[in-house]
């Protein structure tokens, strides 16, 4: 038998790098190194209304979102959801989806990505973004290297059509 070399360990609260995203934040509590490569686990806090991404799709992982606090609207596919605390949405690759925060207090959630990698891209978008608004040919070659491919033209519709703000992409 092998041995197992991934330890135990304990992720409190305030554990984990953190950092921003654009319109919601970030918090890394388990990379895929320490997983053998089969999930990992980040936090995102969102503040009220605001829209998370552009409707986008993984071409590599899965995303499972765990709603620990608020309320999540999620697009997937055609389908607009929305998931209360302790619901679990679960965003399957190749599927146009995007997400945001649906109500008027905070929202967190618990983002499982499996198989792991993603989290790295997200890790590149806060250094990419910490000096402000990225160069979108930058972020474009971001999300490719990730096997992510978004539609930036998707923000103002959904923006409209769910009373949201995204502060890289102001309301016109």
């Amino acid at each position: 038998m092998e041995a197992q070399t991934t330890k135990a360990k304990i992720v409190g609260p305030k554990d984990g790098k953190v950092g921003s995203l654009g319109s919601i934040g970030v918090r890394f509590m388990i990379d895929g190194d320490e997983t053998d490569q089969d999930f990992a686990l980040v936090e995102h806090p969102m503040p009220p209304r605001h829209l998370a991404a552009p409707l986008h799709k993984h071409s590599r992982e899965d995303e499972y979102s765990y709603v620990l606090e608020g309320r999540m609207g999620a697009l997937l596919g055609e389908e607009v959801v929305h998931a209360e605390a302790g619901d679990l949405v679960f965003k399957p690759r190749d599927q146009w989806h995007t997400f945001w925060n649906a109500g008027d207090e905070p929202c967190r959630i618990l983002e499982i990505i499996s198989p792991s990698g993603f989290e790295k891209y997200f890790n590149e978008m806060v250094d990419l973004i910490a000096d402000g608004p990225p160069d979108i040919e930058k972020l474009v070659a971001l999300g490719a290297r990730y096997g992510l491919e978004a539609n930036p033209a998707s923000i103002p519709g959904l923006l409209k059509e769910h009373g949201l703000v995204h502060p890289m992409f102001p309301a016109e």
